[in-house]
């Protein structure tokens, strides 16, 4: 039997808050009432029923879904007793075991299936069933599927039926033959993640994000269940089924996974309205940026970077490239880049070099980047970006999804299909187009001078594409736009020693201004870079 990588889950706090927190309830279940504090003693476990098959297509679950929005939602009882009572560092004491993993009976099997306990941020019972020859069929989780350390170990009770599990992750050997790697994850309302190879974990995907960052309360809908396909002997992608409820929406979902250098997600979403919503988030990404060259100055660390990401890349439909590179704002901040049908939109972390963040632990430099592919046409819309100030590693900051044009009213049914690309995601050295290596930004000016205040330097190196190989005299020209500002001083020149270019632009703007940037290289009647946005907040 090949070994498995599915062993010791090391969750952390911001592993765990950043999965979502929307959690409700569940109904308790035998062995976990209230009374059961006290050590329970073995007891013989008694066979448990033969679970039963039921026929399942994706279309049966959308049908089901799509009648479910017809009714009220109904919120699930609030469990009582031991499951509800487990904290942080109980929960940190619970391991899935790795004998019990699904489907480790097949060697010619390419995935394995674990569980995460539920309890405490984790209240919420999700059911999961196997799906084969167009019948599913429940999975059965009980605390004999599960390791206990420490006291914990004594308090909960043995062969312990669970009524449900928090989410789960699949394996398969993604970085080496003999060795099983966890390749995805899905914990928490509808957040999930995945890995490319070499990839360790960094940002996440969601089903849906509804009202975020409104007027109006954000609500997290989740994934309820999970149906998920045994896959064929020795095939290397499983597909994954799942309902999605909440007050004012549900949804089904299929996910057709095939892991790689870049782990490809196609995705099928299918939505129906419960009670109208002012803004649907579709395919929404959630990730981390802390700090970088350009806010370097803001953190007394000896880390040169914090992020998981640093930019937002857009693919336009007329081909255009956009490159945002991510802030961390004195104050929320949301940005809105209009477009219809794109190619693409992403989170990516373009930086790959250790030492550029010199942190042996996070590994930030293998974080993956994740590009949503939109399949078909997705007409007029945002991909909206939200950046929420923070001064710590641990909390997600930044959100990005597609806003469709319109209200998502009361009735209604939507479908979107697109594909989630995982890893690395490195530049095309092939391109034409330069792209924006980096972005720094400082006190505006002359060094050494008094500039006055509500003065700012950006500087921006732009690398590759055909201007690599051209001579410091080419007449290229730094096109630099900017909104609720001016620009008082611009300079493009290449960088000795290097296939780089570097534009210094120098800013002015009332305080308080919220300034909008934009820059490109021209030359010889053509476009010859990316398009760089930024945004400086003058607090």
């Amino acid at each position: 039997m090949i070994p498995t990588a599915t062993g010791p889950f090391h969750l952390t706090r911001r592993s765990l808050i950043a999965s979502g927190v929307a959690t409700t309830a569940f109904a308790a279940a035998p062995g976990f009432a209230q009374e059961d504090q006290a050590p329970v003693p073995p007891v013989e476990a008694e066979p448990a029923p033969a679970p039963l098959a039921q026929e399942f297509s994706f279309d049966i679950l959308s049908d089901e879904m799509r009648l479910a929005a017809s009714r009220p939602f109904q919120q699930p009882e609030r469990p009582v007793g031991l499951l509800s009572e487990l904290q942080y560092d109980d929960y940190r004491n619970i391991n899935f075991r790795a004998d019990r993993s699904r489907w480790t009976e097949n060697p010619a099997s390419m995935f394995r299936v674990a569980a995460f306990h539920m309890g405490w941020l984790f209240e919420d019972p999700v059911r999961m069933f196997e799906v084969q020859g167009g019948n599913a069929t429940e999975m059965q989780f009980s605390t004999d599927d599960f390791e206990y350390y420490n006291d914990l170990a004594q308090r909960m009770p043995q062969h312990a039926e669970l009524p449900g599990v928090a989410g789960f992750r699949l394996a398969t050997p993604i970085n080496r033959p003999d060795i099983y790697d966890e390749l995805v994850a899905f914990l928490g309302a509808s957040y999930f993640r995945a890995l490319g190879r070499g990839s360790a974990y960094g940002l996440s995907a969601r089903g849906l994000a509804v009202n975020t960052a409104t007027n109006s309360p954000e609500e997290f809908p989740r994934f309820s269940r999970f149906y998920i396909e045994r896959p064929a002997d020795g095939s290397m992608t499983v597909t994954i089924f799942a309902a999605m409820d909440s007050p004012s929406v549900t949804g089904a979902y299929r996910f057709v996974i095939t892991p790689g250098a870049e782990t490809v997600m196609n995705v099928t979403a299918r939505m129906y309205c419960r009670q109208t919503i002012a803004q649907l988030g579709v395919a929404p990404l959630t990730s981390m940026f802390l700090f970088a060259e350009k806010n370097r100055a803001e953190f007394d660390d000896f880390r040169p970077n914090v992020h998981d990401s640093d930019g937002l890349r857009i693919e336009r439909a007329n081909g255009e490239i956009i490159w945002r590179p991510l802030n961390n704002p004195p104050q929320l901040s949301g940005s809105y880049f209009t477009e219809e049908s794109p190619r693409s939109f992403g989170l990516y972390q373009r930086d790959r070099e250790f030492e550029n963040y010199q942190d042996t632990e996070a590994r930030y430099e293998r974080r993956p980047s994740l590009k949503v592919e939109p399949t078909g046409t997705w007409g007029k819309g945002a991909v909206r970006l939200v950046e929420i100030p923070t001064d710590s590693e641990v909390n997600d900051n930044i959100v990005a999804f597609w806003v469709p044009e319109g209200e998502f009213r009361q009735g209604d049914a939507r479908e979107y299909a697109y594909s989630l690309r995982w890893g690395d995601l490195p530049q095309d050295e092939a391109a034409p187009l330069a792209w924006v290596f980096e972005t720094r930004a400082g006190v505006g000016g002359v060094s050494g001078v008094d500039n006055g205040e509500n003065f700012r330097k950006f500087v921006v190196d732009f690398k590759g594409g055909v201007i690599a190989n051209l001579p410091a005299d080419a007449q290229l020209e730094a096109i630099v736009s900017v909104q609720n500002g001016e620009v008082a001083h611009t300079t493009l020149d290449r960088i000795p020693g290097t296939d780089m270019w570097r534009l210094v632009a120098d800013v002015t703007a009332p305080e308080g201004a919220i300034v909008e940037l934009g820059a490109h290289i021209a030359g010889y009647g053509r476009k010859l870079s990316e398009t760089w946005l930024n945004q400086w907040i003058n607090a």
